[in-house]
This record gives C-alpha cells, structure tokens and sequence, in this order.
C-alpha cells in the first residue's frame, strides 16, 4: 500500500526524510551521529505531540485513511476458523457487510462487520462500504442465528452510512434499518460493537446496538458525516472542519458523553500504521466487554441493552438558561 500523508503529517514526514538522508551519510562520517540521535527523538515527541492534540476534523481523517485496517483484516488477526456467510435469503447479497462463525481463542462468536475496499475496483464492490438493504437483512439473518446457538455477537463498524441510492430506497433501506435496531434488542446473547473508523447514522447504528460499544481511539461516530452537516446548516461543504468539532463525534467526547463504553488506543500515527498492535489491542478490549458480560441472563442481557440506549439522550430545561446566567 502507497504511504498516504495527511496534511498535519507533513512535519513528521519532513523530518523523516532527513532521518533517512543522515543515515545514507553516516558511515562516511561518523561525526553526525549526535545529529542523528537528536533527530530521531525529536521526531518520537513531535508524533506524541500531533497525535495527541488531533482536531475532531484531523480525527475524521484518520478515520477515513485508505490504509486503515478494515473488518476483514481485524478477522484475520483476531479470530481463527471464520466461516463467512452470504445472502440474506430475500434479494441478494451485499458484499459491503461481512459475517460468519469464527473463533475468538477457542470461543465460537458471530462476527460482522461493514467492509471498504482498498482500491477502486474493491470499493465499486464493497459499494465504498456502504451497505444496501440487503446488507442489514443478511446481518440480522446472521444474529438470529448466533441467537439460537448462544453465541455471543461481535460488529465492527466502518461506514459514512448506509446507501442512500434510488435502489436502497426502492427495497426499504429505511424499514431495514429499523427491523435491525427492534430485533437487536430482542437477542439474548452479549453483543459488543467496535468503531473501527467510520461511524456514520443510522447505517452505523443497524449494526450498532450492543451491549458494550468501544470505539477506537481515531475512529468518529455520528448522526450525520461532517460534509453532510456542513451542506444542510451552512450550505456549502467548505465549513465541514467547523461541522466536525460541533457535532462532538471524537471518542473522547463520545465517551464523556456516554454515548461509548470504552476507547481503545491505537499505535502512534494511527492504526494504519501496525495492523498487528492495533488487533491486538482491538482483541484485548473485545475479550475484555465479553467477560464484563459472562454468566448474564439472557433476560438481563435484554434489560441492559434496552436501558442504555433508553438514557443516551437526555433533555435538561432551562440549561441554556442556566449557561448564560454563569
């Protein structure tokens, strides 16, 4: 995969290149290696720096990184024996969702995730992560069938939405959508849903109802993409930086809110940057919500997911009032 650098990356980059011109250059003179040394840790606390102090919208950027690690390469590393399922037995299936039976160290899990692809000709069929009707059905279909063999449900969230086209709407993209969120909270099995970079409205949440919501450190979740927002309240696309810090969709201010149960951290640079430590930390905080969750009824299951997501928005009157008057 080509080496993508973002905007705010560029300093490090910078840096890098003279790193490496100084390396070439140091058997012949063995006298830089001082500079070499100041140089290397300069770049460590540069990128401690930058990646600490990310803005929502560099945030967004991350998440949306070509390189990222998608569903399909966090199932590689994190569970062995994955058998995928396709089809939702109504119409078709829908390459953007990926599912099936796998193993997380001996464990049988449902696993399912939305999948992007790497390249063009991926993307046109993963439809860019963008899951149809279908997708949903076949997810649901899934579910019920890790439902009945009591195990335990894992989703991987990585979309801007779920596909908005005349076709989607033609087959109740809507309708499909809504049946997922009322039958999720019907399973009986833990459910734990991971943001792994993109989470977008209502085509993040089909998936999303879980017991225990992560979300990774450079990953977003929100109602609306930031674009989306900044073309219905601004008009015009240019205010999507503005757009991102509004909506509060960092997984710091999702978790202050309560709208997650925990961040996972990623590598330095982000999780494109070590697929392996980021599944292995991803894994980590996955086995981790599943025993928080071990030895539950399915009743109670049931009862706590349906209380989670009954108290995530609240009103309080008058707080403006209260705001103005400090």
């Amino acid at each position: 995969m080509a080496d993508i650098i973002l905007d705010f990356e560029k300093p490090i980059e910078q840096m890098a290149a003279r790193q490496a011109e100084l390396e070439e250059a140091l058997s012949s003179n063995p006298e830089i290696a001082g500079e070499l040394k100041t140089l290397k840790k300069l770049i460590q606390e540069t990128k401690a720096a930058i990646y600490s102090n990310l803005t929502p919208w560099q945030r967004v950027q991350m998440a949306r990184h070509p390189n990222r690690p998608y569903t399909l390469d966090y199932i590689e590393r994190i569970f062995t024996g994955f058998m995928e399922f396709h089809g939702d037995r109504r119409f078709a299936d829908d390459p953007a969702v990926v599912g099936g039976f796998a193993r997380l160290d001996g464990q049988p899990v449902m696993v399912i995730g939305t999948q992007k692809g790497r390249n063009t000709r991926e993307n046109v069929f993963r439809n860019f992560g963008c899951p149809h009707p279908e997708g949903y059905r076949k997810a649901l279909r899934l579910m019920k069938v890790a439902d009945l063999a009591g195990a335990p449900i894992i989703t991987f969230i990585d979309t801007p939405g779920a596909f908005p086209g005349v076709a989607s709407e033609e087959r109740h993209i809507g309708e499909a959508i809504a049946v997922n969120l009322r039958d999720m909270f019907a399973l009986s099995v833990p459910v734990v849903s991971v943001v792994i970079g993109e989470g977008g409205s209502g085509g993040a949440l089909g998936i999303g109802v879980g017991n225990e919501v992560l979300i990774m450190e450079n990953a977003y979740y929100s109602v609306i993409t930031p674009e989306g927002c900044a073309a219905i309240l601004w008009k015009d696309r240019a205010f999507s930086e503005k757009a991102a810090e509004a909506l509060h969709l960092t997984a710091s201010d999702l978790l202050k809110l309560g709208l997650v149960d925990g961040v996972i951290k990623e590598p330095l640079g982000g999780a494109h940057r070590d697929y392996d430590t980021a599944a292995a930390l991803v894994k980590k905080s996955v086995k981790d919500a599943l025993s928080s969750l071990d030895g539950k009824s399915g009743e109670q299951l049931k009862t706590e997911r349906y209380a989670k997501f009954r108290k995530i928005a609240f009103y309080q009157e008058n707080a403006g009032k209260k705001e103005a008057g400090k």
